[in-house]
C-alpha cells in the first residue's frame, strides 16, 4: 500500500484555531510529515499566514487583508489563541524549520479571486534566506501562481489545487495533461473528488496526488485506501492513528 504522508490542515483546524502559531506548535507535536498553512499579501505585498482574503471570521481586524499594512497587520489578534499576532511567513517557517516537517504553502489570490502580484517570488525569496524552499511543498488553485512557482523551481513540489468543478470537467489525461502544461508534480483535489481512475492516471504519468478534506474517520479510510501522496486533515491525531492501524510499519 501507498506511504500516504500526513498534513495537519491549517495546523489542525478542528482542534486549534486554525492557521496560528499555537495550531502550529500543536500540529508539530505529533508525528505528521508537513504542516500546511495559506498565505495572502498585505498591502505592501508581505505575506501574511491566514486563509480567508479578509480578516473577519479568524481574527478581530475586519475587511480585506490586502487593505492594511503588515505593521497594522500585526496588531491583529487571531480568535481562539489567548492574544497571539496574525503571523508572518516568516514566523511560521522559522518554527517548522528547526523540525523534520515541512511546509506545505498554499499561495491565495485575493478577495477579487485574482492572484497576488509578485506574491510568490516573495514568498520563494523569503525561503530561501532560510534555508527552506527545499523542504517547502507549493500550492495554489491559480493557475498562473502555479505555472510561476514552477517557473522559479526549486520547491520540493509543486501542486497544482483543483476545485470541484474543474476537476469534473476534466478527465483523468485531460488533468495529466493540465498539470504538464502548468509545470506541476502533484494534483490536490477534496477527498470526495479522488478516484481510482485519477490516482492511476497520475501514477502511470510519474505525477502524485494529494486530497484535502479528510477529516473524519470514513474520508480518512478512503484516502489511505486509495493509496493518495499525502493527506491533508483538520485532525492529525485522527489520521495518524488509522493510518497506524492501516499500515503498522508507519
Amino acid at each position: 500500500m501507498q506511504n500516504t504522508e500526513i498534513a495537519s490542515h491549517r495546523g489542525g483546524a478542528f482542534l486549534w484555531p486554525e492557521n496560528s502559531l499555537l495550531a502550529f506548535r500543536k500540529a508539530l507535536a505529533w508525528p505528521a510529515e508537513q504542516i500546511e498553512f495559506d498565505v495572502h499579501a498585505s498591502a505592501e505585498g508581505e505575506p501574511v499566514v491566514i486563509h480567508d482574503a479578509t480578516l473577519d471570521r479568524t481574527t478581530d481586524g475586519s475587511g480585506p487583508v490586502a487593505e492594511y499594512s503588515w505593521g497594522e497587520l500585526q496588531r491583529m489578534r487571531v480568535k481562539g489563541t489567548g492574544g497571539e499576532c496574525l503571523p508572518h511567513l516568516a514566523e511560521v517557517a522559522a518554527l517548522i524549520g528547526p523540525t523534520g516537517q515541512r511546509l506545505r504553502l498554499e499561495v491565495k489570490a485575493d478577495a477579487q479571486k485574482q492572484p497576488y502580484p509578485g506574491l510568490v517570488s516573495r514568498c520563494g525569496t523569503l525561503l530561501d534566506g532560510m534555508g527552506l524552499r527545499g523542504r517547502t511543498i507549493f500550492m495554489s488553485f491559480e493557475t498562473p501562481s502555479v505555472a510561476e512557482a514552477a517557473a522559479l523551481g526549486g520547491f520540493e513540489e509543486i501542486v497544482w489545487l483543483v476545485d470541484g468543478p474543474t476537476l469534473r470537467g476534466l478527465t483523468p489525461a485531460e488533468a495529466v495533461q493540465q498539470c504538464r502544461t502548468l509545470g506541476a508534480s502533484e494534483i490536490g483535489v477534496h477527498v470526495k473528488g479522488a478516484s481510482p481512475a485519477l490516482a492511476a492516471a497520475l501514477r502511470a504519468a510519474g505525477l502524485r496526488l494529494s486530497v484535502w478534506g479528510a477529516n473524519h474517520a470514513d474520508s480518512i479510510h478512503r484516502a489511505l485506501t486509495l493509496g493518495v501522496d499525502v493527506l491533508a486533515t483538520d485532525d492529525p491525531p485522527l489520521a495518524i492513528e488509522l493510518r497506524r492501524q492501516v499500515n503498522p510499519l508507519r
